[in-house]
């Protein structure tokens, strides 16, 4: 046997023992790296006659192909014994029940937001949209709500890195009101010159923002805004929707309705509206569900209409407080904190 077969033999042991690709990676630098026993061989070949140098040359690079054969099949048991180790590990128990796709479910805000839709379009309300960064003067000034006016530190909002035309800051909008304002304006100017001009029945549902959190306030909530404006419309008209609502609502005949005296600004005179159970858990209590109140004159001028001619009312209701009375739920939070254990009871 000569040197360059023992080479090739103790090659191949070598590789043969080698347990993980690291060890083997060190084993292959042993023959072929640039220290290794093949390279010296290619080295010496320089001290030869080129007839020696011809004969030598083939027999080293036989051995080479040798070493790197070995070198390739050893890296390719490593390989598949390690896939086979993997596929082991992670193997299926296929007498295992699958794991099915649960079903989705309308969230709870979304069921009461699409059913006061439902209700107030049977008694012939519009559904009003429009944009949640609001200006200055949607938000307060064209509800009778003046710059430093100090019914403004009741709505406190968040506001937005940009400006409106007249310089003021962008606001998330602090209520739905600016949806009615801009409803009011667009039908004002459709039927400018009709006489008598259509009436005004419109809602307006949505997302608002304020600075304000605990368990029944949360910073992003929803409300729906009402607007009944026409020639004729009085009070009792008002009375009349919030009865014909709630009880609509809350699936009930054996339900009291009371008003309080309050302020709004863009309201006068207003209203605080309650309502209270004959029955149930919070039967014989008194439960604020919205505010309600004749649309100032102020604000009637803003809708571009004539206030000694057109009057009506506004009114408001938190969404997730009339989820909460109708589902039972005492804290707020539990709509928006993304539990799937909590949500999917209301599907």
């Amino acid at each position: 046997m000569n040197d360059l077969d023992q080479l090739v033999q103790d090659a191949q042991a070598d590789f043969a023992q080698s347990p993980a690709p690291a060890d083997l990676e060190n084993a292959k630098a042993k023959y072929l790296g640039k220290s290794g026993r093949l390279t010296e061989q290619l080295k010496a070949l320089g001290a030869l006659s080129p007839e020696e140098k011809k004969s030598r040359g083939a027999l080293i690079n036989a051995a080479k192909q040798q070493v790197e054969a070995a070198l390739n099949a050893r890296r390719q048991a490593l390989a598949d014994a390690e896939l086979d180790a993997q596929l082991k590990a992670e193997s299926l128990d296929v007498s295992l029940p699958g794991r099915q796709r649960g079903t989705g479910g309308v969230h709870p805000i979304s069921r009461t937001m699409e059913r006061i839709e439902a209700i107030f379009g049977s008694m012939g309300f519009d559904v009003a949209d429009g944009p949640e960064i609001e200006t200055d003067w949607y938000s307060f000034t064209a509800l009778n709500n003046p710059e430093n006016h100090p019914a403004r530190s009741m709505q406190d909002t968040f506001y937005v890195d940009m400006k409106d035309e007249s310089g003021a800051w962008l606001n998330l909008r602090p209520h739905t009101s600016p949806m009615q304002v801009r409803h009011a304006r667009a039908h004002a100017a459709k039927y400018a010159g009709v006489t008598p001009m259509p009436e005004i029945r419109v809602i307006a549902p949505g997302r608002t923002f304020r600075v304000d959190s605990d368990a029944t306030h949360s910073p992003m909530f929803h409300q729906c805004e009402g607007l009944w404006i026409g020639e004729n419309v009085s009070f009792k008209d008002l009375k009349s929707v919030f009865a014909d609502f709630f009880r609509t609502f809350f699936e009930t005949d054996d339900l009291q309705l009371r008003f309080r005296p309050s302020f709004f600004p863009f309201t006068e005179p207003s209203a605080e509206v309650d309502i209270a159970f004959a029955s149930g858990p919070l039967k014989g209590r008194w439960l604020e569900v919205g505010g309600s109140g004749q649309v100032h004159p102020n604000v009637v001028r803003n809708y571009g209409l004539d206030p000694e001619r057109h009057i009506g009312f506004a009114f408001g209701m938190g969404l997730d407080r009339l989820t909460m009375l109708r589902y039972g739920v005492n804290d707020l939070r539990g709509f928006f904190d993304g539990d799937l254990r909590f949500l999917s009871q209301f599907k």
